[in-house]
């Protein structure tokens, strides 16, 4: 059937070595590693862990994140192995194309959609409650008409628009710029968590973590389902692919390690936040801060918001990066109109494109509540896992061949483990997330048929194929046809 017609893995290559559409080679191992920790580090820590401590799993917080890194972990072993194997831009979309055809790979395309430009929204929102947060510690209280969004009694979170702006210039203006303000932006958030450990290990009270599982055991997945929201980031390493010097080698190190150093942070990071204050007292868009404030560590609540503001931005930096990058992977395959892939003369990066997906996280930043935001990006996320999962196995069926520098170990328990694993987390969001998240799916069908399929850069090739085998030439020569039967005439006897 054409919807579900697979790209081969050489069209994909060959796209990827066309001069008219090419991304520059820039990034190395360092630079993946700071893009991964620079994703992964950031709301998890600074926003969501708050929230999902008070109102699912209380202390048990702290498993759930174990849990959480443990499904993530399955998720990136797998990322690295499709990574090595195919170094094209557009991440899980890319790998399901090439082993369970297009129209899933559409669908998880459209998911990660959802992923990345929620996910950017989400985090905007969080830096912008910690600029809030800061400005009060200075005597500067903003209107909240200009800092919250409608359902939280505002208008518009203008904070979160404008730091949206400012992280849209700056990925148009290249590749390079932004990896090394990433760089720094990382070793600062990095520094601030360090302290936060140093400062609320002193003051942890053991009584903060009783009960252990207020919310009981169940508490602890559905913890693990919101805070996986925390480890979305490592697979934008993977969307880089297209920019790395050496895919084969940095690509696998730069999504292992990332996801390795950003999960011990947050563990720790929960034991001391769950030890300062009772979990109850978590319940805001600023939690660290708003532990060191309640221990009377004003100055530190002050250096950690501060921190914050710059993790967050390194967040939003390679989240909307990754989103550009699976647009243009789109609509370099016809499945999204044309102008996503066209590339900046000067700075050859997706100028169009990193302006449409500017505009629709500003939005979402200025205009939604934090928690609706965070379900949605993890559905997303975790139906894009599962369906990557499962094509890392009909890939190594339908293609021994092709070169793999790095070979996921466990195979096949690994990716069934890494799927089952998504499945259950996605069982535990919230039911009216599933209904949201139905409704997405409806709406990319009904974009897919009425202009992906018809547009489709693979379909029309395989047409035109077709259609030259239809007329005679020199590679198809018209099939020989068998002359009519004909009845001879009897032979007659000579005379």
């Amino acid at each position: 059937m054409p919807s579900f017609r697979v790209m081969p893995v050489d069209n994909l290559l060959a796209k990827k070595r066309d001069s008219a559409g090419r991304l520059r080679k820039v990034l190395g191992p360092l630079d993946l590693t700071a893009l991964g920790i620079g994703a992964i580090i950031g709301t998890g820590i600074f926003v969501i862990t708050g929230v999902a401590a008070a109102r699912y799993a209380g202390p048990g917080l702290i498993i759930s994140f174990i849990a959480a890194g443990l499904a993530s972990g399955l998720a990136a072993l797998v990322y690295a192995e499709l990574a090595a194997t195919v170094p094209v831009a557009g991440s899980a979309y890319t790998f399901t194309y090439i082993s369970l055809g297009e129209l899933l790979a559409w669908l998880v395309g459209w998911n990660l959609i959802l992923e990345y430009l929620v996910a950017a929204g989400a985090v905007s929102i969080g830096w912008s409650s910690y600029l809030v947060s800061l400005l009060q510690s200075a005597g500067i209280n903003l209107p909240l008409a200009l800092i919250a969004s409608p359902a939280a009694r505002g208008i518009f979170n203008l904070p979160a628009a404008f730091i949206t702006g400012l992280v849209t210039v700056l990925i148009i203006s290249g590749t390079r710029q932004g990896a090394a303000v990433n760089k720094i932006i990382v070793m600062v958030k990095v520094a601030v968590i360090l302290l936060f450990i140093f400062l609320g290990f002193k003051h942890i009270n053991p009584a903060n973590w009783r009960p252990f599982l207020p919310f009981g055991v169940a508490g602890i997945f559905h913890g693990a389902a919101i805070i996986f929201f925390a480890f979305i980031g490592f697979d934008a390493v993977s969307t880089a692919a297209e920019e790395v010097k050496e895919p084969q080698r940095s690509l696998p190190l730069g999504i292992l390690l990332s996801l390795g150093v950003s999960t011990l942070l947050y563990i720790l990071v929960t034991i001391i936040l769950t030890g300062i204050v009772n979990y109850k007292a978590l319940d805001t868009a600023s939690p660290m801060a708003a532990a060191l404030s309640a221990i009377g560590l004003r100055w530190g609540s002050a250096l950690v918001a501060t921190g914050a503001l710059a993790g967050l931005t390194s967040v939003i930096l390679v989240t909307m990066y990754g989103q550009s990058r699976i647009f243009f992977a789109m609509s370099r395959d016809g499945l999204l109109p044309s102008f996503f892939s066209r590339l900046h003369p000067r700075f050859q990066t997706p100028l169009w494109n990193n302006l449409f997906i500017g505009s629709g996280v500003a939005l979402i930043g200025a205009l939604l509540p934090i928690n609706i935001v965070a379900e949605l990006a993890n559905i997303g996320t975790l139906s894009a896992f599962f369906a990557v999962s499962i094509g890392l196995i009909i890939l190594r069926r339908t293609r021994p061949d092709l070169p793999r520098p790095f070979r996921l170990p466990g195979y096949p328990v690994t990716p069934l483990l890494a799927a089952g694993a998504a499945l259950y987390l996605a069982v535990n969001l919230p039911p009216l997330t599933w209904v949201r998240f139905f409704i997405w799916v409806i709406l990319g069908i009904i974009f897919y048929f009425s202009y992906g399929r018809r547009h489709s850069a693979l379909g029309q090739e395989n047409a035109a194929i077709k259609q030259v085998k239809k007329k005679p030439s020199l590679l198809f020569p018209a099939p020989l046809r068998k002359p009519a039967d004909k009845k001879t005439p009897p032979l007659k006897p000579d005379k």
